[in-house]
């Protein structure tokens, strides 16, 4: 038996019974009924050769096509080529059963020497001459040798014959494991054969095909990944020349609908098709073009016109069905124009749900496509505002060109005024802030409506902190402002104002806190919302208060994987909140894992960020990443630099990679370009930038310490004023470097004895780095090596190896900058068990050994966190720094790495526990 012929034993068997029948002298008719491709002439071919063998039976054969279809005795010519009196016209009705009566009784002659066996294919295609006169044939054969064999396609009728003489077999699809077998035949694995499953639905005419088309590689996604064109043909040639018109009306319904013919349902899915809801071949087709290879080529096979109707009326049906966004712009992205105002909707409401997604360039295709549509100039304008939001950070010359065009839609002046604040946003981040502040102006002098003149004035004042002469002159104003605005503005105008004087020295973090936590509940313009709150995170987090600015940046940040609004210069600002809270707080995987897609999105597009590119590059380099985060800080281009405070950030950060490689000359340089530029801004304070101490270390690295103490100094000054124990111990760091011996430790004790009290770990652990060399050179070991361990361990709770990410990063060393830092020292300073410091049961933290004892002794996770008062995320956190710590991979080799390994903990460990 042929390949193509798995699975057809019963048909086989039947052919068998029925040939010992006719041979016998009572013949039987049999019809193999199947869908296109299933192996029909295949399987009377085989059926031919076995009833035959050995001179058993004599064949006559013909094989029907649509060609011949409409000749009246076309099939009978040629089963009886010979006969010349087989009519070529249709009969009166007595003369055609003359006719048949005599072609019958020639057949019962012939078959009387030898049985006969009849082979007629595609019965489907015969003419009706020739199908009656087979009707009138089998109401005979009980008394003839001869056994009439046929093959049609159910989905183009069924041929009605006596019962009584003959059955009907129907061929199902190949199964999955014939079909498999067939694919093994021709030497593929597994993956070709569940890929022949699903794209062939068990025709074994396209198992063939498709084995044909494959080649070596990964498996193919679209046609154009196959090796041949074999499958297509196969597939179009069936739709355009072999299907019934609702058959391929059907294919091409499945086709298009795709993923969405499920949820349409059988009765919605026929209406678009144009057909009958219970048509046979309905499940047979839903099961091939469920495959994308197959709804490809079925798609390669219709006319582009029929396609559009079809597309839009299975739009229409899944937007009415409740599909997905998603499904229903799929459909109508392939129309030429969205012509009704429910598509345009569609693709709206399908882009935000992309954005939200983070497939940014889904969502600029949908809005493009709907754009295309005929609307009106509001409609159109918001839009093209949408979609040049959108469009920003992958292009920004592009996303600008689309905001202009979306203000410029509007005729009416106070439209205008909604849409400039996104241009004027977007210019911001382009480096053009003059132009940002021009297209404000002019805006802003057309409108006679007060209070929408303040939300601009107000609006441009936070823009205005990218340029030192712009942001004086909106201070002033906003000074004014202040003093008259109206309650849903004066707190961004007052935060804006609290902001500069908190850079000029003037306040203390105690008084900026007074003047914006009471507002934070005080209503504001929903217009200058996002303004307001960047400005008070920003407040926020110099006065150390971290957590509750991240709170105020994810209030209006989106989630992962959604990348921010550009276009709103109060997000902006917020961004970069976020970022400088995680940094300060030490949390350096959130800075990267919350940053990094937005500078990926930007990279090379025109928006630099360059605060943002210096917070993922810091927390790089704290990481060990030191090379990544020197590629990132050079792809900035400073020759367009402005005066904004983010070039100023830059400089710091690029200073604070230079000490960290011991390169004291450019640090300094870095650190006083970075004074220069908070001076021209009136920024004395060093609540953003402490650029005095970063200078006065670089300095001391460089022998100078009498100049340095002159900045740390200054600095100090200033950070007592300020007041918060972050920007006071940096000051006191410098100072200590400065003049050394006493005085230096009694700036070092003073500064771990105020960072106690702040959410500073990474200050923490430098500080408490110098005190301990400090202590030691002056002769206090112990006391010394205390600080060491201490800080030593608080920067391996910062820095320990993700967990979920044990590859790391390629530029990684073995350790961040911090702990490799106080490792070196403790190796120093001769400490014991140095060696053994971050593994083994001496690096446990007091929380994590207590963790573990109580594992060991047998409690679960949960028991842990109810007798220690903590989250089980908590608990799980501790043991896998613990296991990695001890060098268990089970809960039952806990005890045995325990024994034994002595009961006391570091000294530096237990005070940083017993600190908080």
């Amino acid at each position: 038996m042929g390949s193509v012929l798995l699975e057809r034993e019963e048909a086989l068997a039947a052919a068998a019974r029925a040939g010992e029948s006719a041979r016998s002298g009572a013949g039987r008719w049999l019809v193999f009924g199947a869908a296109a491709g299933t192996g029909r002439t295949a399987l009377l071919r085989e059926v031919t050769e076995r009833e035959t063998a050995g001179g058993a039976m004599r064949v006559l054969r013909a094989d029907c096509s649509p060609e011949e279809s409409g000749f009246p005795f076309a099939l009978v010519r040629q089963l009886f080529p010979e006969d010349g009196e087989v009519p070529f016209a249709d009969l009166p009705a007595a003369e055609e059963q003359m006719v048949f009566h005599r072609l019958v009784t020639r057949l019962a002659r012939t078959a009387d020497r030898r049985s006969l066996l009849l082979a007629v294919d595609d019965l489907h295609d015969a003419d009706m001459a020739s199908r009656r006169w087979l009707g009138y044939l089998a109401r005979r054969l009980a008394d003839l040798p001869v056994l009439l064999v046929l093959t049609e396609c159910r989905e183009k009728g069924t041929a009605v014959l006596p019962g009584a003489t003959g059955t009907s077999v129907v061929l199902r699809p190949l199964g999955p494991e014939a079909v498999a077998r067939l694919v093994s035949a021709r030497g593929h694995g597994a993956d070709r054969a569940e890929l022949c499953i699903r794209a062939c639905a068990g025709n074994p005419v396209l198992v063939h095909a498709l084995l044909a088309d494959l080649r070596e590689g990964p498996l193919p996604r679209s046609l154009s990944e196959l090796g041949g064109s074999r499958y297509r043909d196969a597939i179009v040639h069936w739709i355009r020349a072999r299907a019934t018109p609702w058959s391929r009306r059907l294919s091409l319904a499945l086709a298009v609908a795709g993923n969405g013919a499920a949820l349409l349902g059988g009765a919605l899915l026929h209406e678009a098709a144009g057909l009958c809801p219970d048509h046979r071949a309905a499940s047979a087709l839903r099961r091939l073009f469920f495959h994308p290879l197959a709804r490809e080529a079925a798609l390669a096979a219709a006319d582009p016109a029929e396609l559009g109707a079809l597309r839009g009326r299975i739009a229409r049906l899944l937007d009415e069905r409740g599909a997905p966004t998603a499904d229903v712009a799929a459909q109508l992205l392939h129309l030429d124009r969205p012509g009704e105002e429910w598509m345009t909707q569609s693709l709206e409401d399908a882009a935000e749900e992309a954005v939200r997604g983070g497939r940014v360039d889904e969502a600029t295709a949908f809005l493009r496509h709907a754009l295309t549509a005929p609307l009106a100039p509001a409609r159109r304008a918001g839009l093209t505002l949408r979609l040049g939001a959108l469009e920003l950070p992958h292009s920004a010359d592009a996303g600008i060109r689309r905001l202009r065009a979306a203000l410029e839609l509007h005729a009416d002046r106070h439209e205008r005024a909604a849409v400039a604040p996104a241009l004027g946003a977007a210019l911001v981040a382009r480096g053009r802030t003059d132009t940002a502040m021009r297209v404000m102006s002019q805006v802003g002098s057309a409108v006679d409506d007060g209070e929408l003149v303040r939300v601009l004035q107000t609006t441009a004042a936070v823009m205005a902190s990218h340029d030192a002469v712009a942001w004086r002159n909106a201070v002033a104003r906003m000074r004014e402002l202040a003093a008259t605005a109206p309650a849903a503005v004066e707190p961004l105008a007052y935060g804006l104002v609290t902001e500069y004087e908190v850079g000029t020295g003037r306040l203390s973090a105690a008084e900026a806190l007074g003047r914006v936590l009471p507002r934070l509940a005080a209503p504001v313009d929903p217009r200058l919302r996002d303004g307001w709150l960047g400005t008070a995170a920003t407040l926020l987090q110099w006065a150390d208060r971290l957590d509750e600015a991240r709170a105020l940046a994810e209030e209006a940040l989106p989630a992962s994987p959604a990348l921010p609004d550009l276009t709103d210069i109060g997000r902006q600002c917020l961004i970069s909140v976020r970022a400088e809270a995680a940094l300060w707080a030490g949390d350096f995987r959130r800075v990267i894992a919350e940053n990094a897609p937005l500078l990926d999105a930007c990279a090379g597009q025109g928006i630099r960020m360059p605060h943002l590119v210096s917070m993922v590059a810091l927390a790089h380099c704290e990481l060990g990443h030191r090379a990544h985060a020197r590629r990132l800080l050079a792809g900035l281009d400073e020759e367009s630099a402005g005066s904004s405070w983010e070039w100023n950030e830059l400089h710091c950060a690029r200073a604070f990679l230079h000490m960290a490689e011991g390169n004291w000359q450019a640090a300094l340089d870095d650190y006083l370009s970075c004074g220069r530029g908070q001076s021209a801004r009136d920024f004395v304070s060093p609540v953003a930038t402490p650029w005095r101490s970063g200078a006065a270390l670089a300095l001391v690295g460089l022998g100078q310490p009498a100049r340095a103490l002159d900045l740390a100094e200054e600095e100090l000054r200033h950070a007592r004023t300020w007041g918060t124990p972050r920007t006071v111990s940096r000051a006191l760091r410098a100072r200590a470097a400065a003049v050394g011996g006493r005085r230096g430790l009694e700036s070092l004790s003073e500064a771990v004895a105020v960072l106690r009290t702040a959410p500073a770990p990474v200050e923490l652990v430098e500080t408490l780095l110098d005190l301990g060399r400090a202590r030691i050179d002056a002769g206090n070991s112990r006391k010394g090596r205390e600080d060491l361990h201490e800080a030593h361990a608080l920067a391996l709770r910062l820095l320990a190896p993700d967990p979920a990410d044990p590859a790391g990063h390629p530029d990684a060393p073995a350790t961040g900058r911090l702990l490799r830092a106080t490792g070196n020292a403790l190796r120093a300073s001769g400490a014991r068990g140095t060696r053994r410091d971050t593994t083994g049961s001496a690096a446990l933290t007091r929380a994590e050994r207590r963790i573990v004892e109580l594992a060991a002794q047998g409690q679960t996770n949960a028991q842990i966190g109810e007798v220690l008062h903590l989250a089980r995320r908590t608990v799980e956190t501790h043991l896998t720094h613990a296991y990695r710590k001890l060098g268990v991979t089970r809960r039952t080799q806990l005890a045995s790495r325990l024994t034994g390994a002595g009961t006391e903990a570091s000294s530096g460990a237990r005070s940083l526990i017993a600190s908080g």
